[in-house]
């Protein structure tokens, strides 16, 4: 009876040690009487008890590691505290269990020194503008190195920048003094604007002044030029009408009977005028000659225009 349970002891303890389940994303590091043997994958895996044994136990999905606080100095000799967080991931269990004793410590003063190395060729301004940059380089320089600790390098983030207290308040007022100056551009340019659109608009106003001026006496020019012409086309009508009349019968007696009546109206104004001394002809005679002389005047005008 001794015997059967020392013999089911025996070999529970073998089939413990024999057998071994490794969860998904999970890699186990076999080593064979003290040297490496395998690498067991996630599932069912067989040992041979008391020869095989377990020395390492990865985990093979992403591991978020944070990256101490650290003093940088830019390359204007500018102190920066920087902290960062790190993404990395095993990719090769054998690698990382015998390429290095700690590769967790070993990628963390990677990443410090990496950081310094970077920022150390960066100005102050360039550090805060330039983030993407230096989160790449640093992935670069661990990436190269980690390759023999069986480590891949996933990405780098810096989770803050702070310089002293003093830089601080020089960048405050940096950037108070660039917002006031932006300010007094921007006003300088409305000033500027507005100015030129009261000269623009006077300007235009006064071209529209003249050019109405213009108009108005190319306007009025046209009417007098109209009237001078409706006056001289009316004159010529009556002119017209007049020789026409004169050329009817009996028109030569009603034009002397007019100038006769002109005359003698003439006459009546001049004596009716107090302060005009009037001296009559002692020959009024002299009046049917001045009317005939009329007459005479009226019919070699009518022979020219027969003519």
């Amino acid at each position: 009876m001794e015997i059967a349970i020392i013999l089911f002891v025996i070999a529970v303890i073998f089939i413990t040690r024999s057998i071994k389940v490794v969860p998904q994303q999970n890699a186990w590091v076999v080593e064979r009487l003290g040297k490496y043997h395998a690498s067991l994958t996630p599932g069912l895996n067989f040992l041979v008890p008391f020869i095989d044994k377990v020395a390492y136990k990865h985990n093979l999905k992403e591991i978020p590691l944070d990256v101490p606080s650290q003093v940088c100095i830019t390359r204007d000799n500018t102190q920066l505290q920087v902290d960062g967080i790190l993404y990395f991931q095993v990719t090769d269990p054998m690698r990382a269990s015998y390429g290095s004793s700690n590769y967790i410590v070993a990628v963390t003063q990677l990443a410090q020194t990496s950081l310094r190395s970077v920022i150390g060729k960066l100005e102050l301004d360039k550090t805060f503008e330039e983030r993407d940059i230096i989160n790449a380089q640093v992935v670069q320089a661990i990436d190269e190195a980690a390759l023999n600790w069986g480590v891949k390098v996933l990405r780098y983030e810096i989770k803050d920048l702070t310089p002293p207290a003093e830089i601080l308040r020089s960048m405050q007022a940096q950037i108070t003094a660039e917002r006031e100056k932006r300010a007094l551009i921007a006003a300088s340019e409305g000033r500027r604007q507005e100015q030129i659109n009261i000269a623009t608009g006077e300007r235009e106003a006064f071209i529209a002044r003249s050019e109405g001026e213009k108009q108005a006496a190319i306007n009025a020019a046209q009417g007098e030029a109209a009237a001078i012409t409706s006056v001289a086309d009316a004159t010529a009508q009556a002119i017209e009408r007049i020789a026409a009349a004169i050329r009817q019968p009996g028109g030569e007696q009603a034009v002397q009977l007019k100038v006769a009546e002109k005359a003698v109206e003439a006459y009546g104004k001049v004596a009716a005028d107090a302060t005009t001394t009037l001296i009559v002809p002692s020959n009024m005679t002299e009046v049917s000659a001045l009317i005939g002389s009329a007459m005479k005047m009226v019919q070699t005008g009518k022979t020219g225009a027969a003519a």
